[in-house]
């Protein structure tokens, strides 16, 4: 008999951390959560249901079905009391290792020792992390896309001591969200498709930072070729460019190689204060950005 899931914990509730918690207890699981910020999870369960349904591929469950989900998720004053009694926890915060490593340490000290302890790290393999833990071998790397746009996957992989079970229990729990699970079979910094379009996010960064073209151009290639609804510089946006920056960095960090540092032009936007959808302004202006507006691809 395999690992049961039956509770799962999330800690962190932005983005990702609010769908990973919707989804599970829009899929009949116990749900508990638990972020600083009071508020920040409802921000994001608005601004899945405002999202126009004709620019995007379904997501995993039907979009009027979000804010009934999101009620059946228990909201807890403390990491500690929604850790407790959880089968599988998720710590979902900022992409700095010195952070998740204080975040894991507070979350072995709560949950039991049948736990899984998974992180939805962009590009950190959980091998970083499992020494902040007494339970290694339980530890996962699941990390989502972007299931509110349709982005229906998630990458799961292991670290330098997870069993098997626990493997196959990470990709079950993602098959019962309704997203595909897509294996690692050894450590890889990236995953599998987050290291693929961490490939086309550095080459257009590149491009359009040492002013070789215009992040425009790119982006109309790229939903022309591919059929998308936007390019790589609009996922930029809506993925945060500070995020961005501090996944880029992750790699830079990695390898010291020159060519993996993100360039200056990012740096100053982000400076300045233009992260992306989430303050109205990054390459594109929000909440009406170019790309969505008829026109775009017109010779």
């Amino acid at each position: 008999m395999g690992i049961e899931i039956k509770k799962v914990a999330v800690v962190g509730l932005g983005n990702l951390g609010a769908q990973i918690a919707v989804l599970s207890a829009a899929n009949g699981y116990k749900v508990s959560a638990y972020d600083p910020d009071k508020d920040v999870f409802m921000r994001y369960i608005n601004e899945y249901t405002a999202i126009e349904p004709s620019k995007v591929r379904p997501s995993p469950i039907n979009q009027s079905e979000w804010p009934a989900a999101a009620k059946k998720v228990e909201m807890c004053s403390s990491l500690a009391e929604a850790a407790s009694g959880a089968d599988i926890i998720f710590e979902v915060v900022p992409e700095n290792l010195e952070i998740k490593l204080k975040v894991w340490a507070e979350i072995d000290a709560a949950v039991d020792d049948h736990c899984i302890l998974a992180t939805n790290s962009s590009s950190m393999p959980v091998s970083k992390m499992e020494g902040a833990t007494r339970n290694p071998q339980n530890c996962l790397n699941i990390h989502l896309y972007r299931p509110e746009l349709g982005q229906n996957m998630a990458d799961v992989m292991g670290g330098s001591q997870t069993t098997e079970e626990v493997i196959s229990a990470g990709k079950e729990f993602v098959k019962s969200l309704g997203l595909v699970p897509l294996g690692v079979n050894k450590e890889l910094l990236g995953f599998c498709f987050n290291r693929v379009w961490r490939a086309i996010k550095r080459e257009t960064l590149y491009m359009w930072g040492n002013g070789f073209v215009n992040y425009r151009d790119v982006d109309r290639a790229w939903m022309i070729f591919t059929n998308q609804p936007y390019g790589p510089f609009g996922l930029m946006d809506k993925v945060g460019l500070d995020v961005v920056w501090d996944i880029e960095m992750v790699y830079y960090n990695e390898s010291q190689d020159p060519k993996d540092y993100p360039p200056q032009a990012l740096k100053d936007m982000i400076e300045a204060g233009n992260l992306g959808m989430k303050t109205g302004q990054g390459f594109y202006t929000y909440p009406d950005p170019d790309f969505e507006k008829p026109g775009f691809l017109n010779p």
